[in-house]
């Protein structure tokens, strides 16, 4: 089972496909990796020889930001635009959605499902028994 990166890769997929479980690197820069490492993209990521899974490994590690390092980079550029007082910064601090979508409709998954409804201006409480 071919180790890249920290991540166990799936030993049916093609390794084209397979290289994008790997958080950083997607379906370009797997394309990318192959190209420039001399790898039959087609290849099951199980039938990889060791020679090719070092020069993937080596390659993919060298020229690309992967996992932990890679998400504690995101994690301080969205610190940063909430300490600068950003648009986008306070946006992320009050949890709605960051890049100009509409928030009247839609945006459930960011704002959480909550569901306003409006009702009658009467009482229930008004009611004769």
């Amino acid at each position: 089972m071919a180790r890249i990166g920290g991540v166990n890769l799936p030993p049916n997929k093609r390794i084209e496909a397979a290289l994008t479980y790997i958080y950083g690197v997607g379906f370009v820069s797997a394309r990318k990796a192959l190209t420039a490492t001399g790898v039959d993209p087609n290849k099951r990521s199980k039938d990889l020889s060791e020679a090719e899974e070092n020069k993937l490994r080596t390659f993919i590690e060298k020229n690309f930001k992967l996992e932990g390092e890679l998400r504690q980079q995101v994690s301080l550029n969205i610190k940063l635009l909430k300490e600068i007082g950003s648009h986008r910064g306070m946006r992320h601090s009050k949890g709605l959605p960051v890049r100009g979508q509409r928030t009247k409709t839609n945006s459930r998954t960011r704002r959480g499902n909550v569901r306003r409804t409006v009702s009658s201006g009467r009482k229930q409480s008004d009611q004769k028994t």
